[in-house]
């Protein structure tokens, strides 16, 4: 599904380059629950961005679904974003002045879906979420939790081959990180989503199957956790 090789990102100044990538070679399959750990400053979110044609590499090739993503147009990048990916934050990035509906329905409305699809594909994650009795409120009348839980479900609502995740249970206390990550897996387990999430927790990465390690901006050491998990 995804192939990087050989990935810079780098920063130039002056006389000065700096780098918050390098030589970054890495697959992933279709169906891995892959998570990405590191310390701060590791390049941990610069390469899940770039993952979600958030971001650009400096130098290095990008393969999406067998597309070269380097040699995609802005708007062929645009149209793989809407159609391929969700994301799910720290921050949850939810509308306050929208309602739980407005927020999971939105993605749907950059894409021109109609509306009666639209109000199919909204009620059923209502419904798959347990959140039906929560469509009408706003996000500051939820729990972190809740708030994380419609951030996961707006993430699906396009129904995406691929999830990246940013500390997605960052904010969120141990009860609430177990309940999004058990989503995660089972969203992994039944129904083939790829999921690539970052975290600094080692019990929310034994969650997926696969751990890539990420220090000054390259990869040391892949899944250094093997025993725990296994």
């Amino acid at each position: 599904m995804i192939k990087l090789r050989n990935i810079d990102k780098y920063i130039d100044k002056r006389f000065q380059r700096t780098f918050i990538l390098k030589g970054i070679d890495l697959d992933i399959e279709e169906g891995e629950f892959a998570t990405v750990m590191g310390p701060s400053g590791a390049g941990k979110s610069t390469l899940l961005n770039i993952l979600g044609f958030l971001d650009e590499p400096s130098e290095g090739e990008y393969h999406f679904l067998g597309k070269p993503v380097h040699d995609l147009s802005e708007k062929q990048k645009s149209n793989y974003h809407k159609s391929h990916i969700g994301f799910v934050f720290q921050a949850y990035h939810l509308i306050d002045e929208m309602t739980v509906y407005e927020n999971i329905e939105m993605p749907l409305l950059y894409r021109k879906v109609k509306s009666k699809q639209r109000k199919a594909m909204v009620a059923d994650l209502l419904d798959r979420f347990n959140i039906v009795a929560k469509k009408d409120l706003f996000p500051p009348q939820l729990s972190g939790g809740q708030q994380q839980v419609v951030g996961v479900a707006r993430a699906l609502i396009g129904s995406p081959k691929l999830i990246l995740a940013d500390e997605p249970t960052g904010n969120l206390h141990s009860e609430q990180s177990e309940q999004i990550m058990e989503l995660f897996k089972k969203l992994n387990e039944d129904d083939g989503v790829t999921i690539i999430q970052v975290t600094h927790s080692e019990k929310m990465a034994s969650y997926g199957d696969r751990i890539i390690n990420l220090k000054d901006g390259a990869i040391v050491e892949e899944n250094p956790y093997e025993e725990q998990i296994n």
